[in-house]
């Protein structure tokens, strides 16, 4: 039961940074419309800056194109701005009613160079798992030394090991599916 306690915080942990890596791959743009790249956009509403999605609806009409509807026309070239000043990449188009994003296709060097980050956000998201690993281990030690059976520090070890391989395993298959995305044209 006292090892219980780690191994539950441990894969708690891991699922945090699993969801951060799932985050973190959604907003590399694949060459596909996507409206979460378009989640660190801050748009000034009202001397306050706001997400985005919190002042226009964001819909993806086919795979090349983003269209943002904003819920008050004055919002237009506000919406423009910050989009232009975001790292997004895209110039977006007004028609006055609303903002298109054609996203345009990604070239091979463009390509390569996003399966690189998305495998340097896997590698990280590996790095963090290892550590929570490594945490428990020690803390496992630490409690031996006040007093917990080895034999049970063993299965926990061996325990947290497992653990540990199979979140290893679900950050390689997401980073993969992530560069097939890419990839495909």
């Amino acid at each position: 039961m006292e090892t219980k306690q780690y191994l539950t915080a441990a894969i708690e942990k891991m699922e945090t940074t699993l969801l951060f890596l799932d985050d973190a791959l959604a907003h590399i743009r694949a060459g596909k419309a996507n409206v979460r790249i378009l989640d660190a956009v801050r748009v000034d509403y009202y001397g306050s800056m706001v997400p985005l999605s919190n002042v226009a609806t964001l819909t993806t009409p086919d795979a090349r194109t983003i269209a943002i509807q904003p819920w008050e026309k004055g919002l237009i070239k506000e919406i423009e701005k910050a989009i232009l000043h975001s790292d997004v990449g895209i110039t977006p188009e007004n028609n006055g009613e609303m903002i298109r994003l054609g996203i345009p296709p990604l070239t091979e060097e463009r390509r390569k160079m996003l399966v690189k980050q998305s495998k340097q956000e896997g590698e990280e998201a590996k790095i963090s798992v290892r550590n929570v690993r490594r945490d428990v281990i020690d803390a496992i030690k630490k409690a031996v030394k006040d007093g917990l059976a080895e034999d049970m520090a063993k299965d926990a070890e061996a325990e947290i090991q497992k653990i540990h391989d199979k979140f290893i395993k679900k950050i390689d298959d997401a980073v993969l599916a992530k560069e097939k995305e890419i990839m495909t044209i």
